[in-house]
């Protein structure tokens, strides 16, 4: 399991204190999780109403970049189909594994130039990732297109003689060819029948040639064998050797049509071994384009939400925690005895039963600290349609969601986040006595 969490908590005298504090208490003296300090610098932070508006922003981006790196990761495995288990070394984010660049994470300061604002470094990140994901879409449908047309041509032949192509087995010598009055018919016959078909085949129809069936080739359960007769009496044939559980197949010798299927497959063989190389090459670039995004993403959002959460003038220390698989319930109540001094609320959350509608704050995503999870389990998720309607741009508010910002941006610099909860219950209770009133 490599599964992160990304948390922050506002400095105390220092930050280093702040971070010596967390790691004694989940590593050095629990070994509850191993710990890193997780870089994020001085970014601008521009007006609340701002934050308050990009907060909801991050979260949709947050979605978007995560889907897109699943797809990218998925697709890889797709076109690896007969080396699985070199899907994972391709999986790399700026040439190295995924946990040593988010336990290492440093800002990329030429993609995403700090003098910027949060809105335009975001901007730029959505812009990026949807060319990745458009990108991909077109790639990935002009091999699948190539891919399945193989696919098809290759399930031709095989299977059983019933509905492969017999154009493989058969040879010219097997036909009667370019006679006015004569053809020669292919006929699956089971293996438990063949014995009849011996004796019965002169005489299912007139006019058919004595002697002149020949096994041609056979699988588990049948032979395929030829059969010479009269034009006129071939439907005759077919119906007799039907009732008698011989299937007879459509099947025409011509030879340049035989040629071209076997030039066609050799073509999409090809080709397909042509555009594997640069198709692989391209979603190891972009894989790691589009992931280290997400991380950026991340850190935008903890960034946000600290500002937001433990106000002005920004002072927090942003770290990384690996859990342990089988302490994490333990970690959860450590971190929250170091923090729950920060927002007495939270620990209502926390223990509720339900969650509260409207507020997008549930027992698992609320705390008294800022917390995003990082899932690096990439592959091990069902697929699903994934999200690709995402498309960067302002938010649109309704009336009552301005209403709603105007009074967040009454509160200043708060001790804590309690003020903004209470904040944000008003607005649930507004929003609910309304819902009630118009269902009334």
């Amino acid at each position: 399991m490599t599964e992160f969490w990304l948390i922050s908590a506002p400095g105390e005298k220092t930050c280093q204190q702040t971070w010596e504090k967390l790691h004694a208490a989940t590593t050095k003296n629990n070994n509850l999780a191993i710990s890193s300090k997780f870089n994020i610098p001085d970014l601008k932070v521009g007006t609340l109403d701002v934050l308050v508006g990009l907060s909801d922003e991050l979260a949709k981006l947050d979605a978007f970049v995560e889907g897109v790196v699943k797809k990218v990761a998925q697709y890889m495995a797709d076109v690896l189909e007969d080396s699985k288990d070199k899907v994972q070394e391709n999986l790399l984010a700026n040439g190295v594994d995924l946990v040593t660049y988010i336990t290492r994470f440093q800002w990329d300061m030429a993609k995403y130039p700090i003098k910027q604002s949060l809105k335009n470094i975001s901007e730029i990140i959505a812009k990026g990732v949807t060319q990745i994901d458009n990108d991909l879409k077109s790639r990935a449908s002009a091999y699948n297109n190539l891919k399945g047309n193989l696919q098809n041509l290759e399930r031709k032949n095989a299977g059983s003689l019933l509905t492969r192509s017999l154009a493989e087995i058969v040879k010219k010598d097997d036909f009667v060819l370019d006679s006015e009055y004569l053809v020669t018919l292919l006929v699956v016959v089971p293996k438990l029948n063949h014995n009849d078909w011996i004796k019965q085949y002169e005489t299912l129809a007139e006019m058919v040639v004595p002697r002149s069936s020949n096994v041609l080739s056979e699988d588990q359960d049948s032979y395929l064998c030829n059969v010479t007769l009269f034009r006129k009496a071939v439907d005759d044939f077919r119906h007799k050797a039907r009732e008698n559980k011989f299937i007879v197949r459509d099947f025409q010798y011509n030879e340049e049509e035989m040629k071209a299927d076997k030039e066609e497959m050799n073509r999409l063989s090809t080709d397909k071994k042509k555009q594997f190389g640069p198709l692989v090459r391209w979603l190891k670039v972009n894989f790691s384009e589009a992931f280290i995004a997400w991380i950026h993403v991340k850190a935008l959002r903890v960034f946000v939400e600290s500002v937001l959460r433990y106000g002005l003038p920004v002072n927090f220390q942003a770290m990384l925690l690996q859990p342990n698989k089988k302490t994490m319930k333990k970690l959860r109540e450590v971190l929250y005895e170091l923090y729950k001094h920060l927002d007495s609320s939270a620990a209502a959350i926390i223990d509720a039963p339900m969650d509260i509608p409207g507020l997008n704050l549930s027992q698992q995503e609320y705390y008294p600290y800022v917390y995003y999870k990082i899932d690096c389990n990439l592959l091990e998720f069902n697929r699903f349609t994934l999200r690709t309607d995402f498309h960067p741009g302002p938010v649109t508010w309704r009336k009552r969601e301005q209403e709603d910002e105007q009074k967040l941006s009454r509160v200043s610099n708060p001790e804590s986040s309690f003020d903004v909860f209470c904040c944000f219950l008003g607005m649930w209770m507004t929003s609910l006595d309304g819902s009630v009133t118009n269902h009334s």
